[in-house]
């Protein structure tokens, strides 16, 4: 069980909402559906009406630096079956680069790979106490494109397993190339954190709003405004794992078919 799920959930009944697509940059195909992913007749385009009303007021505050600029959706709602179908790629994907096979590994092998996959990758769970964040509409993978529609470079992929997927990876680099990286995840996070979103931890394009994950934070910085200043992606590991439950996760779910 990660951390933040012991952040109380209040169920908020909010309705997810088809966003409009042609007010943002789409990758496309929608890479999760592109390898057989299991959505049925779900889209992966829905957000919580809430958190599409602040993804429109980020993409607002971008344009207001940048005109002509847009923010690019790689995924959103997600239900459990893809969450789950996506660990178990990961997973597959992880040992290929590690060239390993499965049967070759100890069960201790085993489970740090699988640890290292749920890093990036929320444990799936039809349990209404502990979802993945995709899969409650609360949550986005989202990167930049400029105003002739190119996407605007963060140094690596999304959904890359690798330190290079820390928010902050580039920032003590003084390579010119890494830092222009850089300054492009801190756009990007500015103008979704002015909105009211929060970053994973461990990946420059996830962010949430109304979740979990964005409760947990929420209540530790609030606790870190009376010690030392801490940003999302340096906290401590131990202050990580004993928030305060000052702030509970609000929002509305889609019933599994």
């Amino acid at each position: 069980m990660k951390p933040y799920h012991q952040m109380p959930i209040r169920e908020c009944h909010e309705p997810l909402v088809a966003i409009p697509l042609d007010r943002f940059a789409v990758v496309s195909p929608h890479p999760y559906e592109e390898l057989g992913a299991p959505y049925g007749e779900k889209s992966p385009y829905f957000l919580r009406q809430g958190v599409l009303e602040s993804l429109i007021q980020a993409q607002k505050g971008l344009q207001a630096q940048h005109p002509g600029w847009r923010i690019q959706i790689f995924d959103a709602y997600r239900p459990v079956a893809v969450q789950q179908f996506m660990v178990d790629h990961a997973f597959q994907e992880l040992l290929s680069i590690k060239g390993v096979a499965l049967p070759a590994l100890s069960p201790d092998e085993r489970q740090a790979l699988s640890q290292e996959v749920h890093k990036f990758w929320a444990p799936p769970s039809p349990d209404p106490a502990t979802p993945p964040p995709h899969s409650t509409g609360a949550a986005i993978d989202v990167t930049l494109v400029d105003q002739h529609r190119n996407p605007v470079d963060m140094g690596s992929p999304i959904d890359e397993i690798s330190s290079r997927s820390l928010p902050d990876y580039f920032a003590s680099d003084s390579n010119p190339e890494a830092q222009q990286w850089h300054r492009h995840r801190c756009l990007l996070n500015s103008v979704m954190t002015a909105a009211g979103f929060r970053r994973h931890p461990y990946e420059w394009w996830h962010f949430s709003q109304g979740d979990q994950l964005w409760a947990w934070l929420e209540s530790i910085d609030r606790e870190s405004k009376n010690q030392q200043p801490m940003g999302i992606g340096v906290a401590a590991p131990e202050r990580l794992d004993r928030p305060k439950r000052a702030i509970t996760a609000c929002y509305g779910r889609v019933p599994e078919d």
